[in-house]
């Protein structure tokens, strides 16, 4: 099991002992102790992707997340690989776990090799969930990205679009941030231009059990920017959360694009509510359907370019 990680999966059962006995029911006979560790860490951070999941019951989501956990365990111990649609799966859904380089399976791909690296701690903030984006137009459609001090390069999106209800599924799990945000802020004295404010929306996700995806983009890059505008220099960072899209920002560098970023996603938490919506946005010189963390203020129907698009 990851250092840095184990800590917060044991004290998540230790939170709720319903599930410690159920959720050590699923270890497989010949799985090591690592392993399972890892695996069962999985199983935890993407319970709430299915929402129908009874603990005790096996029910058709349970058995998929299971076979799911199985393919991820099996690529990164044993080298096994699979059709590169389910590698895509499988690498987003394990986001923010770590795994030792020495437990990893050697048998690797070139681009693995390249990009190897043992994925540190999520507890820092300038890695682990950052990605650095190579130069993209409109005509790159391989979607390449280097994911920086990472283990697992990022894999060409496959770009079907969120199923239509992926915003229902993912509802719940932003109900809780909301609630997490909330008290923070509170202790924090509210909402201000002096916050770090991506500090507060990394450790509110964290507390969720879940990662902030950050994705940087040179402005000059972006195919899709309004015609009249005229500044070609900096940095534009895209932030996700479980593929929901949160914000857009904008700065000099890679930390003031981030910044810029987590100050626009924390404004959405200012309302009653957040909700998970399907909109239109634009990738790559063509609309697609993304799913986007909106508030109920009334805004501009048009929202920033997407800079990744992870269906």
């Amino acid at each position: 099991m990851a250092e840095g990680s184990g800590g917060d999966v044991s004290e998540f059962l230790s939170q709720n002992p319903h599930l410690a006995q159920w959720v050590e029911s699923l270890k497989e006979h010949n799985e090591t102790t690592k392993q399972w560790l890892a695996r069962r860490e999985f199983v935890l951070r993407n319970m709430e992707v299915f929402p129908t999941i009874q603990p005790g019951t096996m029910t058709p989501s349970l058995d998929r997340l299971l076979s799911l956990s199985k393919v991820w365990a099996n690529h990164v111990f044993l080298g096994c690989r699979y059709p590169q649609p389910v590698m895509n799966k499988v690498n987003d859904m394990a986001e923010g776990i770590t795994v030792n380089e020495a437990d990893m399976c050697i048998h690797k791909t070139r681009s693995e090799i390249v990009g190897k690296g043992k994925r540190p701690a999520a507890t820092v903030p300038d890695a682990g969930s950052c990605v650095k984006k190579s130069k993209t137009g409109p005509n790159d459609t391989d979607g390449k990205a280097v994911e920086r001090n990472s283990g697992h390069p990022i894999a060409a999106p496959v770009k079907s679009g969120p199923s239509p209800g992926a915003p229902a599924e993912h509802q719940p799990f932003f109900n809780r941030l909301y609630k997490a945000v909330a008290w923070k802020l509170v202790s924090a004295g509210g909402f201000g231009p002096n916050l770090d404010h991506f500090e507060i929306l990394r450790t509110c996700v964290e507390s969720c059990k879940a990662s902030l995806s950050c994705v940087f983009v040179p402005l000059k890059d972006i195919p899709d920017l309004p015609a009249g505008c005229t500044q070609k220099e900096g940095q534009v960072c895209e932030l996700r959360c479980q593929s929901v899209y949160m914000g857009t920002g904008y700065g000099r560098d890679d930390c003031a694009a981030r910044a810029m970023a987590s100050k626009e996603a924390l404004k959405i938490f200012q309302g009653r509510k957040v909700t998970v919506k399907l909109s239109r946005r634009r990738f790559r010189g063509r609309d697609a359907e993304d799913l986007v963390l909106l508030d109920e203020q009334p805004r501009s129907s048009t929202l920033p370019p997407a800079l990744s698009y992870p269906f």
